[in-house]
């Protein structure tokens, strides 16, 4: 049950309640009252008809069909008393010997007290429906209010860090609103100052870096001089791979773009590497040639180093998946998403965890969609959809 629904039905009851207790009070003292009334009424009149009889005038009274209760109490106790029966009021005494009594019809009361008893009943009725429409209409700017809160957070946790709820007021969901974009800056500015560090020392690095690559090449010819170029081949990748991902953090970074046939380019991507390329179905695409090179590059390296043989890909339209035969993503990297300079699992291999990450950034610019996930026989499955960027069959006429 949502919200809305909830208040409204919070409202209602307490509508229901209120209309109950204070028809029930309504009821209790306007019946009390009729009675007393009727009491006192009856009793002067059996004063005034008995001082009457008493000067021997004819009058109406008698002891017929006087209730038995009412007329042993008279007897009893010799005073004044009046008594309901059913839709009857009496009112006796006793004058000598005799007991003597009027009687009326408390049917009037009884009918006055059932109109009364409708109207309330209808007025708690319009009462519930008023309560019910209010409580609707408080529920349902509550829930948009919640619900727009709840919007932004998903937009930053989606990577927006400019989503703002930027709500005013002082009940509890604006004090909400404030705190979400407060943790909202302090995040934005914690990642901005992450990604300056990153792109600052990335970009420090690559003049020494340089100099190392032209130092190794000037070493002699030997096992240690290939070990030391091999290890400043990796730190130069690891490097640039640094400053692509700074690049594609500010994004600034646009699509050139071109067609080209999909199956086509994995199967150069793939090259002479274990795996094997299927081409069900080729499709023409309009996007950015060297980012899906790069894209595919990254997927097909990440599954040749963390996973195990064979390497499938497999074109199928617009969609390429990529997919290896070793333990598949860990749950974490499901969960999270790849994070820098960490390959989501032990298992999988050492590495520093950028490929991933580059891939999801480049797949961004292309506007593209690109999904993690773990085969049922086993095995990570890396899907890049660029359905997006298909082009028809009329267009390409």
């Amino acid at each position: 049950m949502g919200l809305r629904a909830r208040i409204a039905l919070s409202m209602v009851g307490l509508a229901l309640l209120g209309v109950t207790v204070l028809g029930l009070l309504v009821h209790t003292r306007v019946a009390g009252a009729q009675l007393h009334e009727a009491r006192a009424a009856l009793d002067r009149r059996l004063v005034e008809t008995v001082h009457a009889d008493l000067q021997g005038q004819a009058t109406e009274l008698s002891d017929a069909g006087l209730p038995a209760p009412l007329r042993a109490e008279v007897v009893k106790g010799g005073s004044r008393l009046t008594y309901l029966d059913g839709s009857t009021l009496w009112a006796a005494t006793k004058v000598g010997d005799r007991v003597v009594a009027l009687s009326r019809p408390y049917a009037p009361e009884r009918a006055a007290l059932a109109d009364l008893d409708q109207a309330l009943i209808w007025s708690g009725v319009v009462a519930a429906a008023l309560a019910s429409l209010a409580g609707f209409a408080i529920a349902t700017g509550l829930s948009r209010r919640i619900r727009r809160a709840a919007g932004t957070a998903t937009r930053v946790a989606a990577g927006d860090l400019a989503a703002r709820v930027g709500r005013s007021g002082r009940d509890e969901v604006a004090l909400l609103g404030r705190a979400l974009d407060r943790m909202a800056d302090s995040l934005q500015a914690r990642l901005e100052a992450e990604r300056r560090v990153t792109a600052d020392i990335a970009h420090e690095l690559r003049t020494p870096v340089t100099g190392l690559v032209t130092a190794a090449e000037l070493l002699p010819p030997g096992r240690p001089s290939e070990l030391v170029r091999d290890r400043v081949a990796v730190l130069r990748r690891l490097v640039e791979d640094v400053i692509e991902v700074a690049r594609l953090d500010t994004a600034t970074e646009s699509a050139d773009v071109s067609e080209f046939r999909l199956g086509v380019l994995a199967r150069r991507v793939a090259g002479d590497g274990p795996g094997e390329v299927r081409v069900i179905e080729d499709a023409v695409v309009a996007t950015d040639r060297r980012r899906v090179e790069r894209v595919l590059g990254n997927l097909l390296a990440n599954a040749r180093r963390h996973g195990a043989e064979p390497v499938e890909v497999v074109v199928e339209g617009a969609r390429v998946t990529v997919r290896d035969h070793g333990r598949g993503f860990s749950p974490e990297l499901l969960a999270d998403g790849p994070q820098r300079f960490r390959t989501g699992a032990r298992e999988r291999g050492s590495g520093t965890g950028l490929g991933l990450t580059i891939a999801l950034g480049q797949a961004r610019v292309l506007g593209a969609t690109l999904s993690l996930s773990n085969a049922e026989d086993g095995g990570a499955l890396a899907t890049l959809d660029l359905s997006a960027s298909a082009v028809s069959a009329d267009e390409l006429q």
